[in-house]
């Protein structure tokens, strides 16, 4: 969205050039690709935030190989973004929401139609996130009556349905990448809620993946990684922290609002150097368990440019 909206993208001697070349020079891997079913409406708009369907991650995943970069699919199974405050049915599947049968079907087609895709243009999937940011619920089936959904064991009966639909379609597809299921937080009583109720229910998965911001988890952040990388490996997990990111500048760049206005006591600067210094803590606090992967950054691409 960005590359058509003409914004440009510059290597360290100042020299234009393609945004995946300049982070593959630098030595990133690895990147995360989040794909949306439908994300525009009835005149073919989008909502906003870009157009992350099928078409558009093709596209950025066609050049990531030229840089032999693995890719990490992000299924929302969703139009738009999936979070735990919204997990939205994709429009296509309305229909079928009362049909548990009808959505496993809908989600195992959905994810290794997509797969077949990516593979046919020689991407190296290396993992495939089944849900985003499912804490509260997935595909509309969201937690009310307890304290988290997967409490409640008739939703997460139903949402572990899904979980295994997906993952049927990650092995038979691309065998060797690994499936993960992604959290947006660092609490291990809901980590031990949701790994009893995937335990239950003999959901297929390799990595619980968190989200974890430094400006709203604050000066516990490490520790915290720490322990929940712990409590994962001793239910024979890997972990990776699959959304992170530090604040550049709090100036308005964009002429929006900021997403973080403060830093809740974390102890990084403002800056490129605070940004360097975060994921530099972060990656030895996740390397220092065996069982730890990596993270990935939300979002480096998205830089800020004047409205209009």
């Amino acid at each position: 969205a960005l590359n058509k909206a003409g914004v440009k993208y510059y290597d360290f001697d100042g020299k234009e050039t393609s945004l995946l070349k300049v982070l593959h020079d630098n030595g990133v891997n690895y990147i995360r690709i989040r794909i949306w079913n439908d994300p525009t409406n009835e005149k073919g708009e989008t909502y906003g935030g870009g157009a992350n369907d099928v078409a558009a991650g093709l596209e950025i995943a066609k050049e990531a190989a030229q840089y032999d970069m693995k890719l990490l699919l992000d299924f929302h199974y969703s139009d738009f973004w999936a979070d735990p405050a919204l997990q939205k049915i994709p429009k296509a599947w309305e229909k079928d929401k009362n049909d548990t049968e009808k959505m496993k079907q809908n989600v195992y087609d959905f994810t290794k139609d997509t797969i077949k895709k990516f593979q046919e243009v020689g991407a190296d999937i290396g993992m495939v996130q089944v849900g985003n940011e499912i804490s509260q619920g997935m595909m509309g089936i969201m937690h009310k009556t307890k304290a988290n959904v997967w409490q409640e064991e008739e939703k997460s009966t139903i949402i572990d349905s899904y979980l295994s639909a997906g993952a049927r379609a990650v092995r038979e597809c691309t065998p060797d990448a690994l499936v993960a299921i992604h959290l947006d937080n660092l609490n291990l009583g809901m980590y031990k809620d949701a790994m009893n109720a995937w335990e239950r229910d003999n959901v297929d998965y390799d990595v619980l993946g968190a989200s974890s911001y430094a400006f709203w988890a604050g000066k516990n952040m490490l520790e915290n990684v720490r322990k929940a990388e712990e409590y994962v490996a001793s239910r024979g997990k890997l972990f990776a922290v699959l959304e992170t990111s530090w604040l550049n500048s709090q100036k308005d760049a964009d002429g929006t609002v900021n997403m973080a206005n403060n830093t809740n006591g974390a102890v990084y600067k403002v800056g490129p150097q605070g940004q360097a210094d975060m994921l530099s803590d972060l990656y030895n606090a996740i390397l220092s368990n065996d069982n730890g992967l990596g993270a990935f950054y939300w979002e480096g691409a998205w830089i800020p440019v004047r409205a209009g």
